[in-house]
Protein backbone atom coordinates (compact mmCIF):
# COMPACT_ATOMS: atom_id res chain seq x y z
CA UNK A 1 0.00 0.00 0.00
CA UNK A 2 0.99 3.60 -0.26
CA UNK A 3 2.57 5.43 2.64
CA UNK A 4 0.92 8.30 4.38
CA UNK A 5 1.98 11.43 6.19
CA UNK A 6 1.55 10.98 9.92
CA UNK A 7 1.73 14.61 10.87
CA UNK A 8 -0.27 14.15 14.06
CA UNK A 9 0.45 10.65 15.32
CA UNK A 10 -2.03 10.31 18.18
CA UNK A 11 0.65 10.02 20.81
CA UNK A 12 -0.31 10.01 24.46
CA UNK A 13 0.65 13.09 26.44
CA UNK A 14 3.42 11.08 28.15
CA UNK A 15 5.20 10.63 24.84
CA UNK A 16 5.61 14.19 23.65
CA UNK A 17 8.93 16.01 23.55
CA UNK A 18 9.80 19.66 24.05
CA UNK A 19 12.67 22.11 23.84
CA UNK A 20 13.64 24.61 26.55
CA UNK A 21 14.44 27.86 24.77
CA UNK A 22 14.78 30.25 27.73
CA UNK A 23 16.51 29.65 31.05
CA UNK A 24 13.46 30.98 32.91
CA UNK A 25 11.43 27.98 31.76
CA UNK A 26 9.99 28.75 28.31
CA UNK A 27 9.45 25.59 26.28
CA UNK A 28 8.58 24.95 22.63
CA UNK A 29 6.69 21.86 21.50
CA UNK A 30 4.10 20.85 18.92
CA UNK A 31 0.53 21.92 19.48
CA UNK A 32 -0.73 18.42 18.70
CA UNK A 33 1.35 17.07 21.61
CA UNK A 34 -0.59 19.07 24.23
CA UNK A 35 -3.88 19.52 22.37
CA UNK A 36 -6.80 18.71 24.66
CA UNK A 37 -4.62 18.21 27.74
CA UNK A 38 -5.85 19.63 31.04
CA UNK A 39 -2.65 19.04 33.05
CA UNK A 40 0.69 19.50 31.32
CA UNK A 41 4.01 18.72 32.99
CA UNK A 42 7.59 18.55 31.81
CA UNK A 43 10.10 15.97 32.98
CA UNK A 44 13.80 16.77 32.70
CA UNK A 45 16.45 14.17 31.97
CA UNK A 46 17.56 14.31 35.62
CA UNK A 47 14.10 13.19 36.79
CA UNK A 48 12.76 16.53 38.01
CA UNK A 49 9.20 17.42 36.99
CA UNK A 50 7.51 20.81 36.72
CA UNK A 51 3.95 21.88 36.06
CA UNK A 52 3.65 24.21 33.09
CA UNK A 53 1.09 26.63 31.73
CA UNK A 54 0.18 26.68 28.04
CA UNK A 55 0.91 30.21 26.83
CA UNK A 56 0.35 29.81 23.08
CA UNK A 57 -1.34 27.14 20.96
CA UNK A 58 -0.77 28.16 17.35
CA UNK A 59 -2.75 25.94 15.01
CA UNK A 60 -1.28 27.54 11.89
CA UNK A 61 2.24 26.33 12.67
CA UNK A 62 1.35 23.39 14.96
CA UNK A 63 3.56 24.96 17.63
CA UNK A 64 2.87 25.59 21.30
CA UNK A 65 4.72 27.64 23.90
CA UNK A 66 4.73 26.49 27.52
CA UNK A 67 6.03 28.23 30.64
CA UNK A 68 7.08 26.58 33.91
CA UNK A 69 4.44 27.57 36.45
CA UNK A 70 6.68 27.88 39.52
CA UNK A 71 10.37 27.69 38.65
CA UNK A 72 11.53 29.29 41.91
CA UNK A 73 15.28 29.89 41.68
CA UNK A 74 15.72 27.19 39.04
CA UNK A 75 17.54 28.18 35.88
CA UNK A 76 17.00 25.71 33.07
CA UNK A 77 19.53 24.70 30.42
CA UNK A 78 18.28 26.46 27.28
CA UNK A 79 19.22 25.79 23.69
CA UNK A 80 20.38 28.52 21.31
CA UNK A 81 18.63 29.05 17.97
CA UNK A 82 20.51 28.57 14.72
CA UNK A 83 19.72 30.41 11.49
CA UNK A 84 17.71 27.70 9.75
CA UNK A 85 17.83 29.67 6.48
CA UNK A 86 21.55 28.87 6.35
CA UNK A 87 20.95 25.09 6.29
CA UNK A 88 22.10 23.19 3.24
CA UNK A 89 21.07 19.79 1.94
CA UNK A 90 23.63 17.32 3.27
CA UNK A 91 24.27 19.14 6.56
CA UNK A 92 24.57 16.74 9.51
CA UNK A 93 21.80 16.99 12.12
CA UNK A 94 20.70 15.21 15.30
CA UNK A 95 17.10 14.55 16.38
CA UNK A 96 16.40 14.47 20.12
CA UNK A 97 13.17 13.17 21.66
CA UNK A 98 11.38 10.42 23.53
CA UNK A 99 10.36 7.89 20.85
CA UNK A 100 7.67 5.45 21.99
CA UNK A 101 8.34 6.53 25.59
CA UNK A 102 11.66 4.68 25.86
CA UNK A 103 13.44 7.76 27.23
CA UNK A 104 15.58 10.55 25.86
CA UNK A 105 17.07 9.39 22.56
CA UNK A 106 19.38 10.96 20.00
CA UNK A 107 19.44 9.91 16.34
CA UNK A 108 21.63 11.23 13.56
CA UNK A 109 21.14 11.99 9.89
CA UNK A 110 21.43 14.70 7.31
CA UNK A 111 19.22 17.43 5.91
CA UNK A 112 17.56 15.56 3.06
CA UNK A 113 15.63 18.46 1.55
CA UNK A 114 14.51 22.00 2.32
CA UNK A 115 11.23 23.88 1.91
CA UNK A 116 9.11 20.72 1.65
CA UNK A 117 5.40 21.39 1.10
CA UNK A 118 2.18 19.35 1.39
CA UNK A 119 3.49 17.65 4.54
CA UNK A 120 0.43 18.21 6.71
CA UNK A 121 -2.95 19.90 6.47
CA UNK A 122 -1.98 23.27 7.93
CA UNK A 123 -1.23 26.75 6.65
CA UNK A 124 2.49 26.23 7.18
CA UNK A 125 4.29 24.81 4.14
CA UNK A 126 8.05 25.04 4.58
CA UNK A 127 9.49 21.98 6.30
CA UNK A 128 13.04 20.68 6.72
CA UNK A 129 13.23 17.02 5.65
CA UNK A 130 15.71 14.74 7.41
CA UNK A 131 16.60 11.05 7.46
CA UNK A 132 17.43 11.17 11.20
CA UNK A 133 15.03 8.66 12.78
CA UNK A 134 11.86 10.39 14.03
CA UNK A 135 9.12 8.28 15.61
CA UNK A 136 5.92 8.86 17.61
CA UNK A 137 7.10 10.57 20.78
CA UNK A 138 9.68 12.69 18.95
CA UNK A 139 7.06 15.33 18.10
CA UNK A 140 8.02 18.66 19.61
CA UNK A 141 11.64 17.62 20.10
CA UNK A 142 14.77 19.31 18.84
CA UNK A 143 16.54 18.96 15.54
CA UNK A 144 20.02 20.32 16.20
CA UNK A 145 23.18 20.98 14.24
CA UNK A 146 26.62 19.70 15.28
CA UNK A 147 27.19 22.86 17.33
CA UNK A 148 24.18 21.94 19.47
CA UNK A 149 22.00 24.77 18.16
CA UNK A 150 18.30 24.37 17.40
CA UNK A 151 17.61 24.18 13.65
CA UNK A 152 14.07 22.78 13.81
CA UNK A 153 11.19 21.29 15.80
CA UNK A 154 10.49 17.67 14.79
CA UNK A 155 6.86 17.49 13.75
CA UNK A 156 5.89 14.89 11.15
CA UNK A 157 6.91 11.62 9.52
CA UNK A 158 6.07 9.82 6.31
CA UNK A 159 5.48 6.16 7.08
CA UNK A 160 3.60 3.03 6.08
CA UNK A 161 4.05 1.34 9.45
CA UNK A 162 3.93 4.25 11.92
CA UNK A 163 7.67 3.96 12.59
CA UNK A 164 10.56 5.80 11.01
CA UNK A 165 11.50 5.03 7.42
CA UNK A 166 13.95 7.89 7.18
CA UNK A 167 11.53 10.57 5.99
CA UNK A 168 10.90 13.03 8.78
CA UNK A 169 9.98 16.71 8.83
CA UNK A 170 10.79 19.60 11.14
CA UNK A 171 9.52 23.17 11.43
CA UNK A 172 12.53 25.47 10.81
CA UNK A 173 13.98 27.26 13.81
CA UNK A 174 13.44 30.71 12.31
CA UNK A 175 9.68 30.15 12.35
CA UNK A 176 9.77 28.53 15.80
CA UNK A 177 11.79 31.47 17.13
CA UNK A 178 9.00 33.92 16.25
CA UNK A 179 6.40 31.83 18.08
CA UNK A 180 8.69 31.38 21.10
CA UNK A 181 9.37 35.12 21.26
CA UNK A 182 5.64 35.88 21.25
CA UNK A 183 5.12 33.39 24.06
CA UNK A 184 7.95 34.83 26.15
CA UNK A 185 6.80 38.45 25.71
CA UNK A 186 3.05 37.86 25.80
CA UNK A 187 2.63 39.57 22.44
CA UNK A 188 0.32 38.30 19.71
CA UNK A 189 1.82 36.40 16.79
CA UNK A 190 1.84 38.69 13.76
CA UNK A 191 2.63 37.11 10.41
CA UNK A 192 2.24 38.25 6.80
CA UNK A 193 -0.31 36.54 4.57
CA UNK A 194 0.53 36.21 0.89
CA UNK A 195 -2.99 35.30 -0.22
CA UNK A 196 -2.06 33.43 -3.39
CA UNK A 197 -1.59 29.80 -4.33
CA UNK A 198 1.58 28.77 -6.12
CA UNK A 199 1.86 26.39 -9.08
CA UNK A 200 4.87 24.45 -10.28
CA UNK A 201 6.17 25.62 -13.64
CA UNK A 202 6.10 22.71 -16.06
CA UNK A 203 7.88 22.73 -19.43
CA UNK A 204 4.60 23.56 -21.21
CA UNK A 205 3.85 26.45 -18.86
CA UNK A 206 7.38 27.77 -19.28
CA UNK A 207 7.01 27.77 -23.05
CA UNK A 208 3.65 29.53 -22.87
CA UNK A 209 5.17 32.27 -20.73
Amino acid sequence: GQGQFQSRPRESHALGSGVIVEAGGVILTNRHVIEGATDVRIALSDGREFAVDVVIEDAQTDLAVLRVRDPGETRFPAIAFADSDALLVGDLVLAIGNPFGVGQTVTSGIVSALARTSVESSDYEFFIQTDAAINPGNSGGALVDLDGRLVGINTAIYSQSGGSVGIGFAIPANMARLVAAAGASGDAIVRPWFGAKMQAVSADIAVSL
